[in-house]
């Protein structure tokens, strides 16, 4: 019988050696993996919906003149605050004065003719005909001073409500026409916000929703409103709807015409959220690695369980949890690299999940909670 070749043993030799070696190291317990966790809380999340809008005055009209006349006296000065009622201009009105103040008399003679019939009447004294002629000649009386009445007032042109007047259009003594341009009166204290929303947001708009608007002409201030109405149709071009907020304005800053940037805050509710980091995407479902209590003990406190979750809003850094996760269960969010199933975890550190405190970065967290000897 031949003897083996050197290579034939060697190669043997070589094989028993590895399969000692392997028998050992599978003998040898998993070193655990030192990782970085969060703990599942919840949190108040909203969903901003963001769009740009132009401001109107709360009630804005264009005042002009309703009669050709030559203006007589000019009552405001440009960018002026008057009252509801207060005269801005006056136009010639003599002519129209005087016979508002004859027909005032008439009307006056005729309804003493008329009481003076009524008492006649009671006793008989005159015929029924003579009293209805009587109570006529008063109602036509009355109606035509009442016609000459509102012609004059047509030449007095006054305040609707309270508000800001604009720049004059017109001068002292100029002969006006009917729908000429004389001011603008604007009512300030509120400001209207038309904006347009796309139609995909329809279920998160509702009447009331606070909402924030900023203009870069204002040097990016925030102003707070809410949404005071929304159309009754989408616009079927642009698939959008319009919507209008209301703003209160006490210091008069906000001016119509200006565009303002919008973020409506909508769909507040308490959810759960963690840290995007945590993920881990296979196709198009969201996996992450959840601590669990070693049972037995030894090697290592915690062990990994791989767990499908449902995720809902993606926020800065933060995702919405869903479905999958329960409050106060901790998840890895650092050491994904070489984690598996059933691996034994070390907890070096966790993350706040406090909302009010300022994240810590990566290296400052291991270096505050590496452990001792390591």
């Amino acid at each position: 019988m031949p003897l083996p070749s050197p290579v034939r043993l060697l190669t043997c030799a070589l094989f028993l050696v590895s399969f000692h070696a392997f028998a050992q190291k599978s003998d040898k317990p998993e070193t655990p993996l030192d990782v970085i966790v969060q703990s599942v809380a919840p949190r108040e999340l909203q969903n901003n919906i963001e769009a740009l809008g132009n401001l109107r005055a709360y009630e804005s009209i264009v005042i002009t003149a309703k009669a050709t006349k030559t203006v007589t006296q000019i009552r405001f000065d440009d960018g002026q605050r008057v009252s509801k009622g207060a005269t801005l201009v006056e136009m010639t009105n003599a002519e129209e004065s005087a016979l508002m103040e004859e027909a005032r008399l008439t009307a006056e003679e005729a309804k003493k003719q008329l009481e003076r019939t009524q008492s006649l009447a009671k006793n008989g004294a005159v015929s029924p005909s003579l009293l209805d002629q009587r109570t006529r000649e008063y109602a036509a009386a009355h109606a035509r001073f009442n016609a000459l009445q509102a012609r004059f007032k047509d030449l007095i042109i006054t305040a609707p409500f309270n508000g800001v007047v604009g720049i004059r259009d017109i001068s002292l003594g100029s002969l006006i026409a009917p729908g000429q341009v004389i001011t603008t009166l604007n009512d300030d204290s509120k400001m209207k916000l038309d904006f347009t929303v796309p139609a995909i947001y329809l279920r998160s708009l509702r009447i009331g929703l606070p909402i924030d608007a900023q203009s870069h002409d204002l040097g990016d201030k925030t102003f707070k409103g809410k949404i005071f109405s929304i159309d009754n149709q989408v616009d079927e071009t642009t698939r959008s709807i319009k919507v209008r907020a209301i703003f209160d304005n006490p210091g008069f800053e906000l001016k119509q015409g200006l565009l303002m940037t919008v973020v409506i805050r909508a769909d507040i509710r308490k959810s759960l959220v963690l840290s995007e980091a945590a993920l881990v995407p296979m196709g198009s479902n969201n996996f992450v690695f959840v601590l669990q209590p070693n049972k037995d003990g030894k090697n290592a406190q915690w062990i990994a369980e791989k767990r499908q979750i449902y995720i809902g809003q993606r926020y800065k850094g933060l995702v919405e949890i869903v479905g999958g996760l329960q409050e106060g269960e901790k998840v890895v969010t650092h050491g994904l690299q070489k984690i598996h199933a059933g691996q034994g975890l070390n907890i070096m550190a966790e993350q706040s999940n406090d909302p009010a405190k300022k994240p810590e970065p990566l290296s400052e967290l291991l270096k505050q909670k590496k452990p001792e000897g390591k």
